[in-house]
């Protein structure tokens, strides 16, 4: 595939087509989904990932689960998306739009008045609304992300870990929604992508679709970002979150936190990017944010090779979280939020509201 255009989720033909994320960059595949117990375990196995794709396809997933209910009783119609609701919920503990896009869902099927019928209808219109406007706060995401680029006549070297791109959301992406903006701008001098052990997301993912949009890209290892950075490679480091809590503490694919320490030993802006929706106002820290723990067997396999050691214990945590004193910004589709701005900002919002 070799189009600027990447969807990972689309409604097409009554069934979802997602892009198995697990087959990149080696091959693309898509995948048709229309049960959705299949959409639960497409989540889990992480055919599709990233915090906002993760909450579109899971909103498509309650539409799915709704359309196989056969039942003409309102009350029962509802009890039956609860039980839906908490299955998927129980796919990624981790990532808040999951949560958000199944609770909008929920509210959606609750609050609409009419036969069961007209509930389902409603709840696919809500989830296509919730993939447009994701499309539409990513691309917001990434313009307002032009305001952190260095003030210099230069074009500027990005660091990014993991996935934060087209494949991870509606499209355009939060983190690569900034790099895409600068290299739309002529900004942009080029990616360094770390390749984000133990899945290599940035490696596969991040790499495949800087090819694809002709974004200049160089994949590092991990442990290679603190030299680069002492060479005077990387001008700023901007990733994407999966859980943000009230007082900026951001939960992100593990190996975030170190990154965020390097950066600041370095003297290296570091930028969180993500839709407000991912701000979790509940949660008072980063302490109170789930961490999902993932197959250890991720670590010693390589794609055909197993390097696992009898006697040795392998640990595999999915995220880490960077202490919002690391982060000089959350760039959202409001603007750029300093992370001790964030409760007075959302109080702001609802008073307006």
């Amino acid at each position: 595939m070799a189009s600027a255009t990447i969807y990972p989720v689309i409604w097409h033909d009554n069934k979802v087509k997602l892009i198995d994320q697990t087959r990149l960059p080696q091959r693309y595949n898509v995948v048709e989904i229309s049960r959705c117990e299949d959409m639960a375990q497409a989540i889990r196995t992480m055919i599709v990932r990233g915090a906002p794709a993760i909450g579109i396809a899971a909103a498509y997933g309650m539409y799915l689960g709704a359309r196989e209910i056969k039942t003409s009783d309102r009350h029962k119609l509802l009890q039956e998306l609860d039980r839906i609701a908490q299955m998927l919920r129980e796919t990624r503990p981790t990532a808040v739009n999951l949560f958000w896009a199944i609770s909008r869902m929920l509210k959606t099927a609750y609050e609409t008045l009419g036969t069961v019928e007209e509930i389902k209808a409603t709840l696919l219109k809500t989830a296509q609304t919730i993939q447009q406007e994701d499309l539409e706060t990513c691309q917001a995401i990434g313009d307002h992300g032009l305001s952190v680029l260095p003030k210099t006549s230069e074009k500027v070297n990005i660091l990014t870990h993991c996935n934060a791109g087209s494949l991870a959301t509606a499209g355009y992406g939060t983190a690569l929604g900034v790099i895409r903006s600068a290299h739309r701008e002529n900004r942009l001098q080029k990616v360094y992508a770390d390749e984000t052990r133990p899945r290599l997301q940035g490696a596969k993912l991040t790499a495949w679709e800087c090819v694809q949009e002709n974004i200049p890209v160089t994949v590092i290892t991990d442990s290679m970002a603190a030299h680069c950075m002492q060479q005077n490679k990387i001008d700023l480091v901007v990733v994407g979150a999966d859980r943000i809590a009230a007082n900026g503490d951001t939960a992100n694919k593990i190996g975030t936190y170190s990154l965020a320490i390097v950066a600041q030993a370095h003297n290296v802006p570091f930028y969180v990017a993500a839709p407000f929706s991912t701000i979790d106002f509940e949660l008072s820290s980063g302490q109170q944010i789930p961490i999902e723990e993932r197959d250890t067997a991720e670590i010693y396999h390589l794609g055909n090779t197993n390097f696992q050691l009898q006697g040795a214990e392998f640990y595999n945590p999915a995220f880490d979280v960077t202490p919002a004193n690391l982060i000089a910004g959350i760039i959202t589709e409001k603007g750029v939020i300093k992370p001790e701005n964030l409760l007075d900002y959302h109080t702001n919002l609802r008073i307006k509201e």
